[in-house]
């Protein structure tokens, strides 16, 4: 494995994060609990910055990388807050904050038992262009890791074009990039976005792509996911997917679009992952070092950990993905990377934020040698 530190950018979607603290025993139905005039009691409230700046940059800075956080702020109270909880890691240099615009936050609904409810405002992030990621930076960069387009208006807007232009332009400086996406409301501009058409002009520019299952079938195959909706039913979607008849026909796209490294996220089950041939991977920015031989032409699925506890789910695809990339830029193999990606989203649930569960590649290494048990279901 490599000791040579290498340099990471994480850009994109960056905002503040307020989940407020449900008592561990209330397990009522969302729809029983939030109705119009009830009094809701919880506890604390837990403040932390969110989005994948935050979530996947810090996360690799407490697993030892040298990263730089660019992501934009405005210049308002929630903008002091980030700036503040991102300086308490030495992060926060980054950061471009701008006049006149709002910092972007979350309010997170995580009542035990429930999937997350989000309420968001997109911010200062969405006007982020390719002009707000300096080239010197870019140019020594060994990975550009770019978080949340479908959050930020500019990387869809005009068929996704600016997108397009940040993901070039950091592979044209030398870099190998990688993309992790997000939940998009159907409602929205973003929803209505030509997703695919995106998807096929920018792959060939991404070395590392990692979507969640649902965020991809939404993009690649609406009927799909409206199918998947429908065999869910109350359940969460990722508990009804199978690998061979819901999984395998998006990857297949994903890889005719010429994707190199893929990595579906699959919720509380694990991540399938999916690597192109040595030919393709020979395009993987060189600065990263990969091992050609040793990761190409794999196909498999990791099973989760099973956490210590679940108090939140926030952060957890964004820290697996964090873990993921750090390993391979320090020489780990696919599977030694997976493995550690599964064991820091079992850490990272522990924690109601995205970092405060996260523990070294050493001690998870340790307790996976040790027999840490995985999720035993079948399917995917």
């Amino acid at each position: 494995m490599s000791n040579v530190s290498k340099k990471i950018i994480a850009a994109g979607h960056i905002c503040l994060d307020i989940t407020p603290v449900f008592p561990e025993n209330r397990t009522d139905a969302v729809g029983d609990l939030l109705r119009p005039g009830k009094l809701i009691q919880t506890e604390g409230a837990d403040v932390h910055t969110g989005g994948s700046v935050a979530n996947t940059g810090l996360a690799m800075k407490l697993l030892g990388a040298d990263v730089t956080l660019m992501g934009k702020i405005g210049n308002d109270e929630f903008g002091g807050m980030v700036l503040n909880i991102l300086s308490r890691y030495g992060a926060q240099d980054g950061m471009l904050v701008t006049e006149g615009e709002s910092t972007s936050y979350s309010v997170i609904l995580a009542i035990p038992g429930n999937d997350r409810i989000f309420l968001h405002n997109p911010g200062a992030n969405n006007t982020f262009c390719s002009g707000d990621i300096p080239l010197q930076a870019l140019e020594e960069a060994a990975l550009f890791h770019f978080g949340y387009p479908p959050l930020m208006r500019n990387m869809y807007e005009h068929e996704g074009k600016e997108l397009f232009r940040i993901l070039k332009r950091a592979k044209e400086a030398g870099a190998a990039t990688s993309l992790d996406m997000a939940a998009v409301d159907p409602a929205t501009p973003a929803g209505m976005a030509d997703w695919e058409e995106i998807l096929e002009m920018i792959m060939p520019y991404v070395d590392f792509f990692a979507p969640s299952a649902e965020e991809l079938c939404f993009m690649l195959d609406k009927e799909r996911f409206e199918d998947w909706q429908k065999r869910a039913g109350d359940r969460d979607i990722t508990e009804i997917l199978d690998i061979e008849k819901d999984i395998r026909p998006l990857a297949e796209q994903c890889m005719n679009f010429g994707a190199k490294v893929l990595l579906i996220k699959c919720g509380a089950k694990g991540m399938y992952y999916r690597t192109a041939d040595r030919i393709a991977l020979l395009d993987v920015g060189k600065k990263a070092e990969l091992d050609i031989l040793g990761w190409s032409g794999k196909e498999g699925f990791e099973k989760s950990y099973v956490p210590e506890r679940v108090l939140s789910g926030t952060g957890a695809g964004d820290t697996s993905i964090a873990a993921f990339l750090t390993a391979m830029l320090e020489g780990y193999t696919l599977e030694e990377s997976m493995h550690l990606a599964a064991a820091t989203g079992a850490s990272c649930v522990a924690a109601y934020d995205a970092l405060s569960g996260l523990k070294s590649f050493e001690v998870l290494q340790k307790k996976i040698g040790a027999g840490w048990a995985k999720r035993d279901e079948t399917g995917v």
